[in-house]
């Protein structure tokens, strides 16, 4: 009998507290039988909610996902943390004189443009070590720094000294870091109690599956995520061009999917003349 083909495509799993990003996607290698997997995206232990994976040739469109992010957070007033979260060391605590709505205005207040320093117990790495690592070793260490954008921030539920909240973000905000300044804002100081992934890009938590469900039946397939970009449907030559990696005439700019007969040829770039692919999937995706 022909070997069955590799799975390709992506998953959406709802990752309960407890085991680590990794561990899903050690799990989904084991049922998948493949090594090839991706993600869009890591949540800590405790957190839970959308972990999106992409499996075999699917990991190669990746590199042009940039994807917001939504959560559910809730945020304890009056307690701070070393760690942001409920997982730290008490390092602070206060007293909460504010009212639900000063707590509710200080929520919505996070919405803009700002830079964020990475937490110290984190995954980035800074010349090649991991944050978290440095941080069990008590070692605080500079953090770098990016540019990150909240486009909405809306409370959910005020219990004080909890408050629940809605967070729409860019790709690499720090959830507990938002609740920090909150708190700090609101003159108690704060750490993140809980949080849950509710979307990535064009992907909801509804649409996910338990761990142990995870099936290759279940794939969803490589071009449903790049949804977002315009799409070139190609003639036959210049499908066959573009598979060479030959550029082709198109009006438009910026990335593209390059499609034909329905399937992902390329993701290519246009310049407003010419649409040159970036990458090329000559079996199709």
């Amino acid at each position: 009998m022909p070997d069955s083909p590799a799975p390709c495509g992506f998953l959406l799993v709802d990752k309960p507290a407890g085991p680590t990003s990794h561990d899903v996607v050690e799990d989904a290698r084991k049922r998948l039988h493949t090594m090839e997997i991706g993600h869009t995206g890591t949540l800590d232990p405790p957190a839970t909610g959308l972990l999106v994976l992409a499996i075999g040739r699917a990991t190669a469109v990746l590199q042009f996902l940039d994807w917001d992010k939504a959560y559910r957070g809730t945020a304890r007033l009056g307690v701070e943390t070393d760690t942001l979260d409920a997982t730290g060391r008490v390092v602070a605590s206060r007293p909460v004189t504010c009212n639900a709505d000063q707590a509710a205005a200080a929520f919505r207040a996070l919405a803009g443009t700002r830079r964020q320093r990475a937490p110290m117990v984190s995954a980035v790495k800074v010349k090649g070590k991991r944050l978290h690592v440095l941080a069990r070793q008590g070692k605080v260490v500079d953090r770098p720094e990016r540019v990150v954008t909240v486009h909405r921030a809306e409370v959910v539920r005020v219990a004080l000294p909890d408050v629940e909240f809605d967070a729409d973000v860019s790709s690499g905000t720090y959830v507990r870091v938002l609740a920090e300044e909150a708190g700090r804002a609101l003159g108690c100081g704060a750490h993140l109690r809980a949080l849950r992934r509710t979307r990535v890009g064009p992907f909801r938590v509804e649409d996910a599956m338990k761990p142990s469900e995870i099936d290759a039946s279940r794939l969803r397939p490589p071009a449903e995520a790049l949804a977002h970009l315009p799409e070139f449907a190609l003639e036959e030559g210049q499908a066959q061009a573009v598979s060479h990696g030959r550029a082709v005439r198109w009006a438009g700019s910026g990335l593209v999917r390059m499609t034909f007969g329905g399937k992902l040829v390329a993701v290519g770039e246009g310049d407003g003349k010419v649409a040159k692919p970036r990458r090329v999937f000559p079996e199709g995706l």
